[in-house]
């Protein structure tokens, strides 16, 4: 059984710093697509970040500020993000797909975790 669990989600002032973290378990992701998506309440799900192999893709609002990468001996994807804005304020959700062709759609994304709360206060 695939599972993608996401931590590091939390409370930051404007201006800080978190690093979220999608684990993976169940099968191996090191050639396939993976992407973080957010939603705020109210809001649909929205693209932030996608990675293949080397590849990355990322939507304007979080580019300069957010870097997704990924450890392929831990099967796990990474999103550090900088400077962060309070219109940064949502559940972010770690997704990965069969392929290596990177979608910013969600429909494109097979697997998806939990979700970790991120809070960007003013």
């Amino acid at each position: 059984q695939v599972q993608l669990v996401e931590s590091g989600g939390g409370l930051v002032q404007t201006g800080g710093s978190l690093r979220l973290s999608c684990v993976a378990s169940g099968r191996t992701f090191s050639d396939s697509a993976m992407a973080w998506f957010r939603q705020a309440p109210g809001k649909e799900r929205e693209f932030v970040a996608a990675r293949s192999g080397a590849r990355t893709y990322y939507t304007d609002s979080v580019k300069g500020r957010f870097t997704i990468s990924r450890d392929s001996a831990k099967n796990t994807v990474y999103l550090q993000m900088n400077s962060l804005k309070p219109e940064d304020t949502a559940v972010y959700y770690c997704a990965a797909r069969d392929g290596s062709t990177i979608y910013s759609t969600s429909n494109k994304y097979v697997y998806w975790g939990q979700g970790t709360q991120v809070t960007v206060s003013s």
